[in-house]
């Protein structure tokens, strides 16, 4: 059996895309001079926070994807020191979030790979994530959230075996959320056009018509978005925010 030191070493060589490139359009009106991700948090940008949990399970590689402002990131991520090696993805237009993984796979080092949003956070255990991709072996697995309603984003579709096999519009009711969290093996980049818009759910209906497993991880974590402007003032006063995901 495998320790949590040997699964740590692992996920040293593994890299971590993190997604920066939105407009963050519904945040204008509290964070209007950054890229949303490198909002303040507590007199960090927010992409820290990412970071610093990511680094706790043996991350060390960090792929950040840029767009919007990214001369913002740049001049931030490419100046720090320490043990975390940071490349910039830069992309002139917006890609769509498979459409950016495709713009980075040059910088990719590792063959699984991880990617998750740059303005959401999660409290998922990483390792277990990980363990459980190793064991199942499909093309791509998604961390998924049990919410009390899905109203905001819509559902993932799941079949008995926890494969996702949809997805379902927004509506009233419970079910599972996309936290944004993904592990990918190096085959998924066949399936996105370079320099093609595709977004993450429009990728994952391809494989699903190819016949390529997307198995999903649930969990029942509390996950948060800073995009809407209340929840990034909810998040910022970390008060109103759950234990696991209080940062002061």
């Amino acid at each position: 059996m495998q320790t949590r030191n040997h699964i740590k070493n692992e996920l040293g060589d593994i890299d971590v895309l993190l997604l920066c490139g939105g407009f963050g359009t519904r945040l204008a009106d509290v964070v209007s001079d950054r890229p949303k991700p490198m909002a303040e948090m507590n007199s960090s940008p927010f992409l820290d926070i990412l970071i610093d949990y990511f680094g706790r399970f043996g991350f060390r590689r960090f792929i950040l994807c840029a767009g919007y402002m990214s001369d913002v990131i740049k001049d931030y991520y490419l100046k720090k020191g320490g043990q975390m090696e940071f490349i910039i993805s830069e992309e002139t237009r917006p890609l769509g979030t498979a459409g950016t993984i495709k713009n980075a796979q040059k910088y990719i080092k590792s063959d699984t790979f991880l990617v998750a949003n740059g303005d959401s956070f999660c409290p998922v255990d990483l390792a277990g994530f990980y363990k459980f991709h190793r064991q199942k072996k499909p093309l791509m697995s998604m961390v998924v959230s049990e919410s009390k309603d899905t109203c905001d984003c819509g559902s993932v579709v799941l079949d008995d075996c926890q494969k996702i096999i949809g997805f379902q519009e927004k509506k009233h009711g419970a079910g599972f959320v996309n936290a944004g969290i993904y592990l990918l093996e190096p085959s998924v980049h066949r399936y996105v056009t370079s320099g093609t818009r595709l977004d993450m759910t429009e990728l994952i209906q391809t494989l699903i018509d190819e016949n390529q497993p997307v198995v999903s991880f649930p969990i029942v974590e509390y996950w948060l978005d800073i995009g809407q402007p209340a929840d990034y003032e909810r998040a910022y006063d970390s008060r109103a925010l759950p234990p696991d995901l209080a940062w002061l």
